[in-house]
Formats: C-alpha cells, structure tokens, sequence
C-alpha cells in the first residue's frame, strides 16, 4: 500500500497477542467497548455488522458528552485485514461530514505475537493536520495498549 504523507497517519505496535484475538477485539461489540477509546472516556454503545457495506458504529461518552460515530466495513479479510470509513453510513448513504477512512493489517509473526498496523486516510492535508493537531498518535498509541492489555487477559 502506497501512503502518502500528506493524507495518512500511521500507527504500527508489535503486540504479545496473536492475531486471532485481536481480531475478536475489533470485531465483537464486547470486547470492543472496553478498550476502543482513552480511559476514562468509555464506549456506550457498539454496533458491528462484519460484512462489507454492514455497519460500524460507535458511540462514546466523553466527558458527558456524546459522540456517535457512522460508518460502514469497506473490506473485511478475518484475522488480516479491515477496513472502514466514515464517509458512508449503512446502506452505502454519504455521510454529511465524512473524517477518515481506516485500514487496520494484523501481520503474525509468530510466538503469539502481531504487528498491527492502523493507517487512516484522510480527504485532505488539512483534515489529516487536524487529526494529528487532535493528538491521533498519543490517543490511537494509548488505544493500541489498552487493545493490548484486555486482549492479553483473553489468552
């Protein structure tokens, strides 16, 4: 995959957990919710329909305040690959305000252990400055341990 600089920001982590359960983590609503946001923020709702075109949303509770996040699989390979985008909702409708498209490699490397890697794509340089200005790597970092602490305790 070609990454171009100006539109995607990347996150890759080696994690002690094989593939298999990270995968489970990303795609089962719950064990998803415990994890997918920076504590104490907390996920209240999760909907995941594994299929391309099913639904992937999201909702989070952040300081009281409410987020929903809409957004469809673009491409699901188990144990491999995923992808989502916000930039559609379920039933291929646009979204009004599209962010970002993510695209997830769980890579095993033997031993129990996976490299993941999160790129998210971005519509323009500016929304990617925005993300990365939001503190994408600090906050998607701090995810990626949380992911591997709950995941570790699924082993």
């Amino acid at each position: 995959m070609d990454h171009d600089p100006d539109l995607d920001l990347i996150l890759t982590r080696d994690m002690a957990v094989p593939r298999g359960i990270l995968w489970m983590c990303w795609t089962t609503p719950e064990h998803l919710k415990p994890w997918f946001v920076p504590k104490p923020h907390r996920v209240t709702d999760c909907r995941i329909d594994l299929r391309v075109g099913g639904a992937c949303e999201t909702t989070f509770d952040v300081d009281g305040n409410i987020m929903e996040n809409r957004g469809v699989y673009l491409e699901v390979v188990p144990e491999e690959r995923l992808v989502f985008t916000d930039t559609y909702t379920e039933g291929w409708k646009p979204a009004p305000d599209p962010f970002m498209t993510a695209i997830l490699t769980f890579e095993d490397l033997g031993q129990g252990r996976t490299r993941y890697t999160a790129v998210v794509r971005h519509r323009s340089a500016e929304a990617a400055r925005q993300h990365a200005d939001m503190g994408f790597h600090d906050g998607w970092g701090m995810v990626a341990a949380q992911l591997e602490d709950y995941a570790r305790g699924l082993g």
